[in-house]
């Protein structure tokens, strides 16, 4: 059950990660092309949120069925850097990041001009986006 709730965390992951920064650009270019913030915009927002929300939830999942997760947790763990990453770093950054895109979307609900929509979805999906790719283990992706 690890094993396979480990492959569907990555996959979701790859698509998160595409769909974050398909938002982020196709976001970016309505702003600085000064359209109006239509359906269109909105609904990229929406699948990167769908994305990192349902990556969390896979995430969460792992953590608890993963040895190197939960059950892993103690003072000598903290001390390796590799051990650290899976069972602090990484969730800590990711629920971070996750709350910053959370609130990018929500503030979309919110009236105000569409260039303020586009800066806060731009601004806090880059923001998480930066954080999810500051604390991805790339050394077992890659």
């Amino acid at each position: 059950m690890y094993i396979a709730i480990k492959h569907v965390h990555s996959f979701i992951a790859l698509l998160s990660l595409l769909l974050l920064v398909a938002s982020v650009f196709y976001n970016s270019y309505g702003w600085v092309a000064r359209k109006p913030f239509s359906k269109t915009n909105k609904l990229m927002a929406l699948l990167g949120l769908i994305a990192v929300h349902t990556q969390f939830l896979i995430g969460l999942l792992l953590y608890f069925v993963s040895p190197l997760g939960l059950s892993n947790f103690s003072g000598e763990a903290m001390k390796n850097s590799v051990s650290r990453l899976y069972i602090l770093e990484h969730p800590l950054v990711m629920i971070v990041a996750l709350v910053l895109i959370t609130v990018g979307y929500s503030k979309l609900k919110q009236p105000s001009t569409d260039a303020l929509k586009f800066k806060r979805v731009v601004t806090l999906y880059s923001l998480g986006l930066v954080l999810i790719l500051s604390r991805i283990p790339w050394s077992m992706w890659l």
